[in-house]
């Protein structure tokens, strides 16, 4: 039995079976399916196709009692083909997210909306803003070797950034560098501006002019993201696991929550949101992380100015209502690309 050969008794089966247990947390038998399956199979039949589905590593016996749970592979068929996500229930106009507030209080917002929403733990990232297109950069000389970096962004956003040289550079210098810049990396990504500078420096170090070179210093220090921009995330409701612990599953919590100080691996979760469209959901071994065995998490990403720049999600137990927490991920998601292109 695979994943497109399940027939569909098989497929009722598990549906049924994997809903009756995310809403009771309880492992399910025959008898149970059979009262609420509209298939009007007989225990023994269902009991049968229970046998063929563990079989086939869709299900699993945690106990001697006849009842199952689902493995991550029965979640995975769940998820695939058999859930019905509705709209999202909370999805009224008094839900929304300030578009006034700072944007480290804007993204906790986001996070904590998430959280309340689905009672597990919301995570955002914080905007990659080095992903942003040059429009105009200008750089003014100031004390010693300190340079004024004044950075357009997608027409829109200004930057001023103060950066400190390995020299002093005078007006003239910096005025012929900004041209530099103007003239050949307007409209590209600061991070291909980037590379793209020292890569010239590299192929032509034998005859790099000092325009160039003062490019690539003053370019490499401004372009570079600040202490509030480097990846990061906010998160809200940590302690929303613990609601859904048995007490021999603490010792497995306490590690997911010191995975969430390794902020490196949840990152490269959420990161998957900017690179792929629509909802992300990665269940238990398939974050390919040892802490997040025992855990489902969904993603998306949101924009500005319909440029993906971050991510966000939940993180939850795999046995987690999918249909709702996939709707509050996509709703929060679209209220906060709302209020990052109102602010």
């Amino acid at each position: 039995m695979t994943d497109k050969n399940i027939n569909q008794r098989a497929q009722q089966v598990l549906k049924i079976l994997v809903e009756r247990y995310i809403q009771d947390g309880c492992p399910v038998g025959s008898r149970t399916i059979a009262e609420e399956s509209s298939l009007n199979l007989s225990p023994a039949t269902i009991r049968n196709i229970l046998a063929d589905l563990e079989e086939a590593g869709y299900l699993a016996s945690p106990h001697t009692s006849a009842g199952r749970i689902p493995t991550p592979m029965g979640y995975r068929v769940f998820v695939n083909g058999l859930l019905t996500v509705k709209p999202c229930s909370f999805a009224d106009p008094s839900i929304k997210l300030d578009p006034d507030l700072a944007m480290p209080n804007l993204l906790q917002s986001a996070s904590s909306l998430l959280s309340s929403l689905t009672q597990m733990i919301g995570v955002v990232t914080l905007p990659k803003r080095n992903r942003n297109a040059l429009r105009q950069v200008e750089f003014l000389p100031l004390s010693a070797n300190r340079v004024l970096v004044i950075l357009v962004l997608n027409n829109r956003e200004v930057q001023n950034r103060i950066i400190y040289t390995d020299r002093v550079y005078s007006s003239s210098e910096l005025q012929q560098a900004a041209n530099y810049l103007n003239t050949h990396y307007v409209g590209k990504d600061l991070v291909v501006a980037r590379k793209e500078l020292s890569n010239a420096m590299q192929s032509d170090k034998a005859d790099m002019e000092t325009l160039l070179q003062t490019a690539i210093e003053v370019a490499n220090k401004a372009f570079m993201p600040t202490e509030d921009e480097k990846e990061d995330y906010l998160i809200a409701g940590q302690n929303n696991l613990l609601n859904y612990a048995k007490k021999d599953e603490l010792e497995r919590l306490y590690s997911i929550f010191e995975a969430f100080t390794q902020k490196q691996e949840i990152l490269n979760l959420l990161n998957h949101a900017i690179e792929a469209e629509g909802i992300q959901i990665f269940i238990g071994g398939e974050t390919g992380y040892a802490a997040f065995d025992n855990c489902s998490i969904i993603t998306t990403s949101y924009a500005v100015d319909g440029q993906l720049v971050g991510s966000l999600g939940v993180i939850g137990p795999t046995r987690m209502p999918y249909n709702k927490v996939i709707s509050a991920v996509d709703i929060t998601a679209k209220l906060l690309s709302v209020a990052l292109n109102q602010s």
